[in-house]
């Protein structure tokens, strides 16, 4: 199938709400990366939401270029050709942008995309997002607002950070303290700058307790009962019953999860987690495997020649994408969406 029209990635988004089911969200950084997702996803019967970093998109404009746009543009253009020839709903967004890269990332892509809208095309990604945590929650909110006038005009859904994910990634490094918290204070202030979906849709990531990077399952310590809070809170603020979920919540720093905190979280909300760590586990753990066991054929050991069909990048590289599009299998069963396609 194509990549999602805004209109197929709001129903996608509906659905996930209404299901209790949410979408991992999987970092790419390659051709193979991306079709490794694409794989696992149609193995899973699930819709899905493929993503690239600041650090993915200079990777992809070339290691010795580093330009976030045009590595963007590129992973973007290669995955509109390349989805088509799966069974499954795939929308494109950009991960993490602090305040000091939006004027070399968000916001010319955002650009990019008004103009392709505006010659009756669709935009090149379904979402970004910007990742105001490293602000005072009133500036996060006033840069969010006028990113989405500029996302809606683009048809583009929005992602927001309110609160603050430790542990590191591309760089950015949160601490680990009271503030990994949101508060329902935070989640009225963000529905008062922002609305409930009248200045158009976004996605909030509200922090939990979430931490980047690495961790064994039970050493992150996640409260998902905050999110639920968070949604009473605005709910409350919106005159709307004490169950409904007027938030679209993301779950950022997901390794190391137990599976009931992520049921949890998702029963509160959450329709989007973002996947990174264990996919490129799963990706290089098994290039190394290959390398191990063959590296006889691999290497020219002793003045021999080696064999090609080892250290061919497509023989190690086919291997990999298995892998990683297993390990992108297991996140839809966790998060539900497995067999969700409609």
């Amino acid at each position: 199938m194509p990549i999602a029209t805004p209109e197929v990635y709001a129903d996608m988004l509906d659905r996930a709400k209404a299901g209790s089911f949410a979408y991992p969200a999987i970092n790419v950084s390659s051709s193979q990366t991306l079709n490794a997702a694409l794989k696992g996803f149609a193995d899973a019967g699930s819709d899905g939401i493929i993503q690239v970093s600041t650090g993915g998109a200079d990777y992809l404009s070339g290691p010795s270029i580093k330009n976030m746009v045009s590595g963007s543009l590129a992973f973007a253009a290669y995955a509109h050709e390349v989805a088509k020839n799966y069974p499954v709903n795939i929308a494109l967004h950009t991960d993490h942008c602090p305040k000091d890269k939006l004027d070399g990332f968000v916001r010319p892509l955002l650009a990019a995309s008004t103009e392709r809208v505006e010659a009756g095309g669709t935009p090149w990604f379904q979402s970004h997002m910007w990742d105001g945590s490293a602000v005072p929650l009133d500036e996060n909110l006033q840069i969010a607002q006028e990113l989405l006038a500029l996302a809606k005009a683009a048809n583009v859904v929005l992602e927001i950070e309110v609160g603050v994910v430790g542990g590191e990634e591309d760089g950015v490094e949160g601490a680990i303290d009271e503030k990994l918290y949101s508060t329902p204070e935070d989640a009225i202030a963000t529905i008062k700058a922002l609305g409930a979906g009248e200045n158009g849709r976004y996605l909030t990531a509200l922090t939990f307790g979430n931490v980047h990077g690495v961790y064994k399952p039970g050493n992150v310590k996640l409260r998902p009962e905050i999110l639920l809070q968070a949604q009473q809170a605005a709910a409350k603020e919106l005159g709307l019953s004490d169950d409904a979920r007027p938030f679209d919540l993301v779950f950022h720093g997901g390794s190391g999860s137990l599976p009931e905190e992520i049921s949890a979280a998702v029963d509160n909300g959450v329709i989007k987690m973002n996947v990174d760590t264990d996919t490129q586990y799963a990706f290089t753990r098994r290039i190394a495997d290959w390398m191990i066991s063959g590296y006889a054929g691999v290497l020219k050991v002793d003045g021999e020649v080696g064999n090609k069909k080892q250290y061919d990048p497509r023989a190690w590289g086919k291997a990999a994408e298995e892998a990683m599009a297993v390990r992108v299998v297991e996140a839809c069963t966790a998060l539900r969406s497995a067999g969700t396609h409609a």
